[in-house]
């Protein structure tokens, strides 16, 4: 059974069969033990101290889900006093994150980054607001059902627990709605959307010159032109045919513990260069699979463009890409290096996350600046060959034509593409409908609720069609005209 997007889900056998494997590497009982202990410290940290949310909840909706069947093995503690959590298997393999202000959480491995402070906003931001303080009640009979059937939530489970929808026509936000305990200003995590972060962030390196998406990728352990992976480029790290044995992050079980990738994304402090150590499965560019591991080399690569350290990925990632959007409630998370988590480390609000929309959506400018390069966003959402099965592009999902994009997206246009995380994380822009449309949550419903997130998109294109339908009439039609 594939669980779409769900880093987790399943994580060990029963507890006894896992603590009794013996062996080194992936296949270490310990370290697997960790990764759901690290998991669990390190989500509940950032949950907690960037998203204001309140614990127990987060670890019944979000944590507990994603390490069946070891949950109730699962101990925390929150310790708002130092802002740190901990969390062990039944008082084995602890684990302890830690909050690092504007850098978010990391697991302590015994190195953690230095806090940092970020520099004020240099000017206002180039995209207008979205709406006022308050969330936005539709005033369409039709966006209200379509927001109701997005809250809908089983009596039994799989559970769909939606925190957030923001639905954006034409720049303004025209439909919104948040569960209790969630707001405009609750940063939430976007699991994978983190990869389309890391586009546009790729994106404003290539506008400056600073990187060629098709020379091969500047990491240092690779530069012998005599090493295999040297012909790895950074398009082939975003379009994930690096070629890279990372494991893989697009199907979860009980093995997954024991994944690479999951134990790069959890146990480990250098997230990059556990997977830069990693050998070639297959010929850069021939085939198509889809791990972490590839987008926490490209959070390097911006790390040594930026300046080499946390503060200036934080510095550049701001002055370059968020304070231009007017993204006031982000945290892009890094590890212990300082660089960011690329693949799963971002947490932002609804609004926020249709912010980064708004600039696919407009093609990569806005208020007349060009954030990135002519062609990007074209490029980002074409056709990765070997993906046809479920339509992905450059670090987005798409709807370009593919049998798994057709057949499990039917409602949303050929020319939609999306950031796409755990859990049903959903950031879909329509450029057709001059639509973004936002959900988060925590779904373990099928294939990351995508059934319900297509239905949403149709409904949201179907009223702003009929809403703009209606505001076109002019008065002969409308019969207001002349008698």
């Amino acid at each position: 059974m594939i669980r779409k997007f769900s880093p987790l889900a399943s994580l060990l056998a029963p507890p006894l069969a896992a603590l009794s494997l013996t062996g080194c590497g992936s296949l270490s009982p310990i370290r697997a033990a960790r990764v759901p202990t690290s998991l669990a410290a390190h989500q509940l940290c950032s949950a907690v101290f960037v998203g204001g949310v309140e614990p127990q909840r987060f670890f019944a909706e979000s944590i507990a889900p994603d390490v069946t069947p070891v949950a109730g093995l699962v101990r925390h503690e929150v310790d708002r006093e130092h802002g740190a959590v901990t969390a062990s298997l039944a008082g084995l393999a602890p684990s302890r994150a830690v909050y690092r202000g504007p850098l978010g959480c990391v697991v302590d491995q015994g190195v953690t980054p230095p806090k940092v402070t970020l520099a004020a906003r240099a000017g206002p931001p180039l995209l207008p607001p979205l709406a006022g303080p308050e969330p936005v009640a539709p005033s369409e009979p039709a966006l209200q059902a379509a927001l109701d059937h997005a809250f809908a939530e089983p009596e039994r489970a799989p559970h769909r627990w939606t925190h957030a929808v923001v639905i954006v026509h034409d720049g303004r936000i025209v439909a919104e709605r948040y569960a209790p305990g969630y707001g405009v200003a609750t940063p939430q995590h976007g699991w994978s959307m983190t990869k389309s972060a890391t586009n546009a962030l790729l994106g404003v390196l290539v506008r400056d010159g600073r990187l060629r998406m098709d020379q091969p990728a500047p990491v240092a352990a690779w530069s012998r032109p005599r090493d295999p992976r040297h012909a790895i480029t950074p398009d082939n790290l975003l379009r994930m045919t690096s070629g890279l044995r990372i494991g893989q992050s697009l199907m979860s079980d009980w093995t997954t513990a024991f994944d690479p990738a999951a134990q790069m994304n959890f146990a480990v402090p250098d997230m990059a260069g556990m997977a830069e150590r990693a050998p070639l499965a297959a010929p850069p560019g021939r085939s198509w699979r889809y791990t972490d591991g590839n987008t926490a080399i490209l959070g390097r690569i911006i790390r040594d463009a930026a300046g080499g350290d946390a503060a200036s990925v934080q510095a550049f990632a701001h002055r370059e890409l968020f304070d231009k959007l007017g993204m006031e409630h982000v945290t892009l998370e890094t590890d212990a290096t300082g660089a960011p988590i690329g693949g799963i480390g971002m947490w932002a609000s609804a609004r926020d996350w249709a912010r980064l929309g708004l600039l696919y959506l407009n093609d990569g400018a806005v208020g007349g600046e060009r954030i990135l390069p002519q062609g990007w966003v074209d490029y980002s959402a074409r056709l990765t060959p070997g993906s046809e099965a479920f339509g992905y592009g450059a670090g987005f999902w798409t709807n370009q034509p593919s049998p798994g994009a057709r057949r499990t997206r039917p409602h949303m246009p050929a020319d939609s593409f999306m950031a796409r995380g755990s859990h049903g994380q959903y950031v879909v822009v329509v450029p057709s409908a001059r639509l973004v449309v936002v959900r988060l949550g925590d779904a373990y419903t099928f294939a990351g609720d995508i059934e319900a997130m297509d239905r949403l998109v149709g409904e949201a294109i179907a009223a702003v069609g009929a809403k703009t339908a209606a505001s076109h009439l002019s008065p002969t039609r409308s019969g207001e005209g002349r008698g």
